[in-house]
C-alpha cells in the first residue's frame, strides 16, 4: 500500500474517489487536527432502477442536533407519553411518533455514520472514535438521547484542548453521570441521606461506579496502587453531580440552583468535609470534582496508561515502549495539551511500518469510502428505512458488535486485534463487503481500487485467486490482511 493511504488507513478513513490525495502525508495528518468539522451528510438514498442514488451531500439539520436541555425536555416528553400509553392503550402508531419526535439515540448513530462516511475531517473523527470509547457512557436507564450530545460537546469540541477539560466535562456530563449511576448517589453523612434514614422506605447511599472508574479506566489505571478508600472518596468527591433528565426545571432550580444539566449539583446529597483521594486532599462541595479531575489528568499514571493506549490504538499493535514513551514525554511537556499528544501520536504513527489492524466499526467506514458505495440511509430515513439490499444504521451497529448506544461494559472496545479476530468476526466482514458491493452501488473497481491504494502483491494474488466474478474480487480485497491492517508489504 502506497504511503498516502498507509497513512490514512492507520489513523483516518480512508479517501473517497474523487479526492485529492495529498503529496506530503505528514503535513496533510497534521492540518486534520484543525479541520473544521461540521455534522455533514444526506437526507436520503433511493434506488431508481438498479442506481442508487442518493441527496446532495449537506449540513445536517439543526432540529436533529438539539442542545442539551432540549434533549431532555424531548426525554420528559417521551417518558410521560408511554406511562400515559399503557394506561390508554395507545396505537403503535402513536407510540412510534413520539419515540420518532423525541429519542435522539439511533439519529446521533447515523449522524455519526455520516461524519465518517462523508466528512472531510477523517483523523479528527478517529480522534472522536477512540476518546468515546475510552470514556464508555453505553445506554443504561435510557439515556441514549444524551450520549451524541457528550461525544459532540465533551469530546470533539476538546480535541483540541487539555486532557483536563475533556475529562472533566466528560465526568461531569449527565450521559457518563447516568451510566454509572452517579445521578442517585448520596454521601453517608450528606442531608439527604439523614433525611431518609428516618422515612420508611426510603434509601439513600453512595454509589461508587463512577468513581471506580474514573480510576480504574479514565485515569491512573490500577498500576497506581489505589485503595478502596481512594475508590470512596473519589465516590464521595462525586456524590451530588447529575440528576435524572426526567427532574423538573423547578425542581432543579430548588436544588442545584440551575437549569443547567451540565452543571448540576445537589447540595443536599454531597458528602460534607474534605476528602482525601490518593494523597490529594479534596475541598469539599461542587468545587471538589474539578480539582479531583484536574489532579488526576495530570498524574504520572495518567500519562502512562493513556499513551499506552493511544499508542496501541494508533501506531502499532504491539507497541514499542521507546513510542509510548514519546508519547507521554510530549503529554508532560505540554501539561496535557491533547493538540500536542496528538501531533506526537501521528508522528510516530507515520513513522512506524508496523500495520495496525483496524476495528469492524472502522473497516466499514474505509470500505463505504474507498469504494464509494452509498451504504447508510439519510436523516429523514432513521425511522422509515425498509431497503433490504442495505440495513438500518443502527442494524449495522448490531451485526458489527460495536455500538456507542448499545449497553456495555464501561472498559470499552478492546483495541488488541486477538478480540476482533475470531472465525464469526471474520465471517461478518465477509458478509458487509458483499452487501457494500451489492447493496450501496459501489463506483470504482476492484482493479482500480488496488491500483490507487498500490495494493501489496499478496493483496493481489489473493484477489486473482478468486477468479473473474466482481463480487468475489470485492469480498477479497476488502477482507484481505492488508486491507484489515494486519500487513503492509
Amino acid at each position: 500500500m502506497n504511503e498516502q493511504f498507509r497513512v490514512s488507513q492507520k489513523l483516518g478513513l480512508m479517501f473517497k474517489p474523487g479526492d485529492n490525495i495529498p503529496k506530503d502525508i505528514r503535513s496533510w495528518a497534521l492540518s486534520q487536527l484543525h479541520e473544521k468539522s461540521p455534522a455533514i451528510g444526506i437526507k436520503s438514498v433511493s434506488r431508481v432502477g438498479n442506481s442508487v442514488v442518493t441527496s446532495e451531500v449537506t449540513n445536517w439539520p439543526k432540529h436533529l442536533q438539539p442542545d442539551l436541555r432540549e434533549r431532555a425536555k424531548r426525554w420528559r416528553i417521551y417518558r410521560a407519553f408511554n406511562k400515559l400509553a399503557r394506561k390508554e392503550n395507545k396505537s403503535n402508531a402513536e407510540k412510534q411518533r413520539n419515540r420518532q419526535e423525541n429519542q435522539f439515540g439511533e439519529i446521533d448513530a447515523l449522524k455519526f455514520s455520516h461524519r465518517n462516511v462523508y466528512g472531510n475531517d477523517q483523523l479528527r473523527v478517529r480522534f472522536l472514535t477512540f476518546w468515546t470509547n475510552h470514556f464508555t457512557m453505553g445506554n443504561i436507564h435510557d439515556n441514549q438521547n444524551v450520549i451524541g450530545h457528550a461525544m459532540d460537546e465533551a469530546i470533539l469540541a476538546n480535541l483540541n484542548n487539555n486532557f483536563s477539560e475533556m475529562l472533566f466535562k466528560v465526568t461531569s456530563h449527565p450521559a457518563m453521570l447516568i451510566y454509572l449511576d452517579n445521578i442517585w448517589s448520596a454521601g453517608e453523612n450528606s442531608k439527604h441521606a439523614r433525611w431518609c434514614n428516618i422515612k420508611p422506605d426510603c434509601q439513600a447511599g453512595l454509589n461508587d461506579n463512577l468513581g471506580r472508574e474514573l480510576l480504574e479506566l479514565h485515569t491512573v489505571s490500577p498500576a497506581a496502587n489505589y485503595t478502596e478508600d481512594d475508590i470512596r472518596n473519589s465516590a464521595k468527591v462525586l456524590a451530588g453531580w447529575g440528576t435524572h433528565l426526567e427532574e423538573t426545571l423547578k425542581k432543579m432550580r430548588e436544588q442545584g440552583k440551575t437549569t443547567n444539566h451540565w452543571d448540576y449539583f445537589k447540595k443536599d446529597f454531597a458528602e460534607p468535609g474534605k476528602k482525601m483521594v490518593m494523597g490529594k486532599k479534596i475541598s469539599p462541595g461542587k468545587r471538589g470534582l474539578r480539582q479531583l479531575t484536574d489532579f488526576l489528568a495530570n498524574h504520572e499514571h495518567t500519562i502512562k496508561h493513556i499513551s499506552t493506549k493511544l499508542c496501541q490504538h494508533f501506531v502499532s499493535d504491539s507497541p514499542e515502549q521507546s513510542d509510548i514513551n514519546q508519547i507521554a514525554k510530549a503529554w508532560r511537556d505540554s501539561d496535557g495539551n491533547l493538540d500536542k499528544i496528538h501531533t506526537k501520536v501521528i508522528e510516530l504513527a507515520i513513522k512506524s511500518k508496523e500495520p495496525k489492524f483496524q476495528w469492524p466499526m472502522t473497516w466499514i467506514y474505509q470500505v463505504v469510502r474507498l469504494s464509494g458505495a452509498s451504504y447508510f440511509h439519510g436523516w429523514d430515513q432513521v425511522y422509515n428505512w425498509y431497503d433490504n439490499g442495505i440495513m438500518r444504521n443502527k442494524e449495522v451497529f448490531e451485526e458489527l458488535g460495536q455500538s456507542f448506544w448499545a449497553t456495555r461494559q464501561p472498559n470499552g472496545y478492546s483495541s488488541k486485534k486477538e478480540e476482533w479476530l475470531s472465525g464469526e468476526m471474520f465471517e461478518r466482514r465477509i458478509r458487509f463487503a458483499s452487501a457494500i458491493y451489492m447493496g450501496g452501488e459501489t463506483q470504482v473497481s476492484t482493479d482500480k481500487i488496488m491500483d490507487r491504494i498500490s495494493a501489496n502483491n499478496a493483496t493481489r494474488k489473493l484477489v486473482d485467486s478468486v477468479g473473474m466474478n466482481e463480487e468475489s474480487r470485492f469480498i477479497a480485497l476488502m477482507c484481505s490482511a492488508e486491507l484489515m491492517g494486519l500487513e503492509n508489504a
